[in-house]
């Protein structure tokens, strides 16, 4: 039979401190009290302990000072934080100061025994030195560079605790990619992770969407819908873009974070959630509160811990790690040989700043290994733009022109030919896009991707 579970209560109120121990004692573990900073530090030097639970305000000092030298002296203990009604930024604080959650008074018994649940959980993951979630979770996060490592880091230290999380990154970084690791990596592993781009939903539908509705509650509610809130319980809810939601959501959302409850369009009682939130955008949220565009408590709030997703073109050494990755992942999902990049292509990619990071690379290479002819990859099969200083790929290179160059038009000539010869050839083989690949000397994968680029379906 496995040892209980030891949990340290520290409170200077007798009544507080007995109905913690009776709800512990009656999810089956043990428990030990101190009234004070002092005696906590005695008990915490006799004996190892799965969790501390403590008071902010102390007689002789606070729970700050508690939390600080837990992380300091025992990283691995979970210690979570009893705050006051309204002491929001106090509650903000220890979180910053590495206290995996708080509750708030008076307590709220179901919502101490999830963060109980919660806590031991996250007391009981491996302290692992690499960030990569569980084979099979999540794809990996590749990258060596001094960045990623900094990155992997922060995500290793972040995961164990139920603070929010801020994640900055330009688009196309993998700023949802960093939110699974986090929450691969925590405690909630094995419960939903829901995410949401914040600007892909309609502002009149935003609410019933984020907090669910009643059946009747509007034309159209033909039955109850739980919301996003909801349907992450127990887990993680990723809102990305969140700088996209309109003031009024802002309100909203910010009541159902504090309050831990949401209420559904068209009903009359809030319903408990637990979810950790997670957020993510490629704008800076202090340029939007300075802007009135985003609320500076709600940015209070979910600001606590901020990671930052470098850019493709700081972390230029991963390069090959992730145009390897991304080659044999495309090569598994064609059937077809890993194609390779030349020394020049791999130099060439080196040198493009890439704008779209990491997306950006994908579908460049997709585009490259679908055009190109044989298991190599060229430069001139990237078809990037000549950058100052280069001459461009030979079949790129003109005479010069006397009169203004009409690219656009240029373009769009081509493709409609391009369009023509292809509707033809499968006209002519009645729509048999094999043969007519073989008709125009490409192959099936080239006609594919000329389909789609051309929009003829």
């Amino acid at each position: 039979m496995a040892p209980s579970k030891r949990i340290l209560i520290v409170d200077d109120e007798p009544d507080l401190r007995e109905l913690l121990e009776i709800t512990l004692g009656r999810m089956g573990l043990e428990t030990e009290s101190a009234a004070d900073l002092g005696e906590a530090r005695t008990r915490l030097a006799g004996r190892p302990f799965d969790l501390c639970l403590t008071d902010l305000r102390l007689p002789d000092g606070t729970g700050l000072e508690l939390v600080r030298e837990i992380q300091r002296e025992r990283p691995g203990l979970p210690v979570a934080v009893i705050t006051a009604y309204g002491s929001m930024e106090t509650a903000i604080e220890a979180l910053k100061a590495g206290a995996f959650d708080f509750v708030s008074k008076p307590v709220e018994l179901d919502n101490l025994r999830e963060l109980v649940r919660n806590a031991l959980r996250s007391g009981g993951l491996p302290a692992a030195p690499d960030t990569q979630a569980r084979p099979g979770d999540v794809p990996p996060l590749l990258g060596d560079s001094p960045a990623m490592r900094r990155l992997k880091d922060m995500i290793r230290k972040v995961a164990r605790s139920q603070a929010p999380v801020h994640i900055h990154g330009e688009s196309g970084t993998g700023k949802e990619l960093v939110a699974r690791h986090v929450h691969a990596m925590g405690p909630r592993a094995q419960g939903p992770f829901v995410a949401v781009n914040c600007g892909a939903i309609p502002g009149e539908l935003m609410e019933s969407e984020f907090f669910g509705h009643v059946k009747g509650a509007f034309t159209g509610a033909t039955a109850d819908k739980p919301g996003l809130f909801r349907a992450a319980h127990g887990g993680t809810l990723f809102l990305d873009e969140i700088a996209e939601l309109p003031l009024d959501m802002q309100v909203k959302l910010l009541r159902a974070i504090q309050e831990r409850a949401v209420k559904p369009v068209g009903a009359y009682e809030e319903t408990p959630v637990d979810v950790r939130i997670l957020t993510a955008t490629h704008k800076r949220l202090q340029e939007e509160v300075d802007a009135g565009r985003f609320r500076h408590d709600l940015y209070f709030r979910i600001h606590v811990i901020e990671l930052h997703v470098p850019p493709l073109r700081e972390r230029t050494e991963d390069l090959s790690l992730l145009a390897d990755h991304i080659l044999q992942r495309l090569a598994a999902q064609w059937g077809e040989p890993v194609k390779t990049l030349s020394e020049e292509a791999a130099e060439r990619l080196r040198r493009h700043p890439f704008p779209g990071n990491v997306r950006e690379l994908e579908n460049l290479l997709e585009r490259a290994a679908t055009l190109c002819d044989g298991p190599v990859i060229h430069a001139a099969d990237l078809s990037l733009p000549a950058q100052d200083g280069e001459d461009a790929p030979p079949a790129e290179r003109a005479a010069p022109a006397t009169h203004p160059p009409r690219t656009v038009a240029l373009e769009g000539h081509l493709a409609e030919q391009q369009r023509a010869l292809i509707l033809q050839a499968l006209e002519e083989t009645r729509w048999n896009r094999t043969r007519a690949a073989e008709k125009l000397g490409l192959t099936p994968r080239q006609l594919r991707y000329r389909l789609r680029k051309l929009g003829i379906d």
